[in-house]
């Protein structure tokens, strides 16, 4: 067999615990570490997989000083996994920057398959998901308006995450850039007993959502632009 991965990057649900692979149960219980955004979340989940390992924080506050720590660990042959509050570590979540310090020092790196939300989001759309664009968050203030401009006459569906707070705003800007009629789709919640999405024209979702707000994590697909 081969050695076991310095780093294995291992998806967690994103809301409904049975998401979770039985090969990703089996790594968290090799792992001689597991790297968590935060803790508390991640050991609820190790809790109810019946899984005791020692869990060291690692998220966007702290990634940069502790990288250099964790890479001297993996060469005298410590093992490490990585896990996100929910989803595939790396996507708008921590991760990116230890896949290359770990490529950078040849130590081997493995990602398992799992549950990421876009995918599911994507699909439910029933917009075009053989070519799409993934933008993640957009910036919150500053290059936000530039990014927007920039994706103005992008021909492929485009994925963005929002927060439910500021969800009303990106609709508004939506219509302004991309036009009121462009179809879009909102899913919030998914996997969780209340999920829900909307597709819809922009200017729909902005009216539907201003007068009942959003709760939950959303995630947005816009039509590309003809």
């Amino acid at each position: 067999m081969n050695p076991l991965p310095a780093l294995t990057l291992v998806p967690t649900p994103i809301g409904n615990l049975e998401d979770i692979t039985l090969r990703a149960i089996r790594v968290l219980r090799e792992a001689d570490t597991i790297l968590a955004e935060d803790t508390r979340t991640s050991g609820i989940l190790l809790k109810h997989l019946q899984i005791n390992k020692p869990l060291q924080s690692y998220h966007a506050f702290n990634e940069h000083h502790a990288l250099a720590q964790i890479i001297k660990r993996m060469q005298t042959g410590e093992r490490f996994a990585l896990v996100s509050d929910a989803g595939t570590p790396a996507i708008s979540d921590p991760g990116f920057l230890l896949v290359r310090e770990c490529l950078k020092h040849e130590l081997s790196v493995e990602c398992l398959p799992g549950p990421t939300a876009f995918v599911p989001a994507l699909v439910k759309s029933g917009l075009p998901s053989d070519r799409f664009v993934f933008e993640g968050f957009l910036p919150v203030k500053k290059g936000r308006q530039t990014r927007l401009q920039a994706l103005a006459t992008e021909s492929r569906t485009m994925v963005f995450y929002e927060s439910p707070h500021r969800l009303n705003k990106t609709l508004e800007q939506f219509v302004g850039i991309f036009g009121a009629e462009r179809q879009a789709s909102v899913s919030r919640e998914l996997t969780k007993m209340f999920e829900e999405t909307r597709n819809d024209t922009l200017i729909n979702l902005l009216a539907h959502y201003t007068t009942k707000p959003a709760k939950g994590e959303i995630v947005l697909i816009v039509e590309g632009s003809e």
